[in-house]
């Protein structure tokens, strides 16, 4: 794209101005103009594309966000729609958040909905109810990995939605990609579990009684809760949401380590961004586990655990 070397050829461009270097005409002012707006709607493919280059391992979120101010959760997502969404089925008519909302589909179903929104001039919120309305699978799913876990670590991607009320609209509107509650039950963990198992699984007030489900139709017996107080919360007919649980369930033998600190069933930390769980309860499961760790819906990989998750590099025995 020539567009910045366009603008570049009569101004100055600096982290927080642009100088014009020399006079310019109505006709170049207008072609600036445009230029800019095509490079307001490529930034985000040009940051995703280059955290995707080669799965490159330089320096991933944390390091990038603290060098950059960008926020980790942003610069995830930039991540995830450039490698989901190849550039040759991107559609240049359309933002960058028409690409998002089909990123979690199937090549052929991306294609189906951009060229939809492209002929029928669809905003964002459109194509997104014309998504819901085909019923198709939310999620590409990966194949679970090979080998048998003895802890399995599991944040779900509950079908949360927009929460509508009179007052006001979540902003949350399902800002990665979800599965029905049938899909995550369908998920074969029993498979790659070893005969003694401790699954640790997040759920949220709505979800507990799914989540209970999940936990027999996995394979496990449900022990206990940790409740997480985040400090703040939503505020829904009457009650202020700012607690999430983590449920304990274990097959065979309980393998966690009794002996030195104990897992304590309330924990109190302040929430960073949406979806985000404290890294100190992975590190303190690992403390109090033996090894063969995984982390089902990983968005990142730690030290310690095998990683399985659509907005990550999937491990495998091959790798």
């Amino acid at each position: 794209m020539g567009e910045l070397a366009k603008i570049e050829s009569y101004c100055e461009l600096t982290k927080t101005s642009l100088i014009f270097k020399r006079e310019i005409t109505k006709e170049e002012w207008m072609d600036g103009f445009n230029s800019l707006k095509k490079i307001e709607g490529c930034i985000q493919f040009w940051i995703g594309d280059f955290l995707a280059y080669r799965n490159q391992k330089w320096g991933m979120y944390d390091d990038i966000a603290e060098e950059t101010g960008m926020e980790v959760r942003t610069l995830r997502e930039y991540k995830m729609v450039a490698e989901n969404i190849k550039s040759g089925a991107r559609a240049p008519e359309l933002s960058y958040t028409h690409h998002r909302e089909v990123a979690s589909l199937t090549p052929e179903k991306q294609t189906e909905f951009l060229n939809k929104a492209v002929e029928e001039k669809l905003s964002v919120r459109d194509l997104r109810e014309e998504i819901r309305k085909d019923g198709i699978k939310s999620m590409i799913t990966p194949s679970l990995p090979n080998g048998k876990y003895s802890v399995i670590y599991a944040d779900p991607a509950w079908p949360v939605g927009s929460i509508v009320m009179d007052k006001w609209v979540s902003p949350i509107d399902d800002k990665y990609p979800t599965m029905s509650i049938r899909e995550i039950k369908d998920l074969k963990v029993s498979d790659i579990t070893a005969e003694d198992c401790s699954l640790f699984i997040w759920t949220t007030h709505s979800f507990l009684p799914d989540c209970l489900d999940i936990i027999k139709e996995w394979g496990f017996k449900y022990f206990c809760l940790i409740t997480w107080n985040k400090g703040s919360g939503w505020t829904q007919n009457g009650f202020h949401k700012m607690t999430e649980f983590l449920l304990f369930a274990y097959k065979g033998k309980m393998n966690i380590n009794q002996y030195g600190k104990a897992i304590p069933t309330l924990i109190s930390e302040n929430k960073t961004y949406h979806s985000k769980k404290p890294d100190s309860i992975r590190e303190l499961i690992k403390s109090k586990t033996p090894e063969g760790r995984l982390e089902l819906f990983a968005r990142d990989n730690y030290d310690g655990w095998e990683s399985w998750g659509n907005e990550i590099k999937i491990l495998t025995n091959e790798d």
